[in-house]
């Protein structure tokens, strides 16, 4: 399997987005619905199912890193610069827009469970990158992107080898570098929140 389609994106911090995203498009909270000094942080695992093999998808996987933080990068700054595009109704009119685009999709699928839709799309990856560049252009916050792996069993916890060994990770915080987050290294509260959620 090529790594671009062995790819998965979600948000880890804070652990209740999801909850937050449904509150939002519920009409129950409004934008921001992130605080400030809160830290917020996404993941892109490269290799989800067999992992990064060979220096082929280990080029792959850099260059996919790269476009992925040019492309994060890119849409932060026309965010920044149009503060249209940060009120409430129009993030989440397109919010609206994505989830109906879902729905469409899973409607041959057996997905017929209103929770299942509801959580799939609190966690579509796109509307968690919009999130995730949308409170960082809100609140004019610096940002970095760091590239791990590919994981051996020394560097990751036993019970997640099967998870984690051999697979490339892509971390984004809300922060100016690592020194800055309120953590001993960037990839504990990954492992922490991936434990959790199992």
């Amino acid at each position: 399997m090529v790594v671009i389609f062995d790819s998965y994106m979600g948000m880890f911090l804070p652990e209740d987005i999801a909850t937050r995203i449904s509150e939002f498009m519920a009409g129950n909270n409004s934008f921001p619905f992130i605080e400030k000094d809160e830290t917020m942080a996404t993941f892109y695992l490269f290799g989800m199912i067999k992992g990064v093999v060979g220096d082929n998808e280990l080029e792959t996987t850099l260059d996919l890193a790269r476009k992925t933080t040019q492309r994060a990068s890119g849409y932060i700054t026309i965010l920044a610069n149009n503060c249209n595009k940060l009120t409430a109704d129009f993030i989440r009119h397109d919010y609206t827009k994505r989830a109906l685009q879902i729905s469409l999709e899973v409607q041959n699928e057996r997905l017929c469970d209103l929770s299942q839709l509801n959580k799939r799309i609190a966690m579509d990856p796109t509307i968690l990158s919009a999130c995730f560049a949308q409170h960082i252009a809100y609140y004019n916050q610096d940002y970095f992107f760091e590239l791990l792996g590919p994981f051996n069993e020394k560097q990751i916890p036993k019970s997640l080898l099967c998870k984690l060994q051999g697979r490339m990770l892509l971390l984004g915080y809300n922060a100016a570098n690592a020194k800055a987050l309120p953590f001993e290294n960037t990839l504990l509260p990954f492992l922490d929140w991936i434990k959790k959620v199992g």
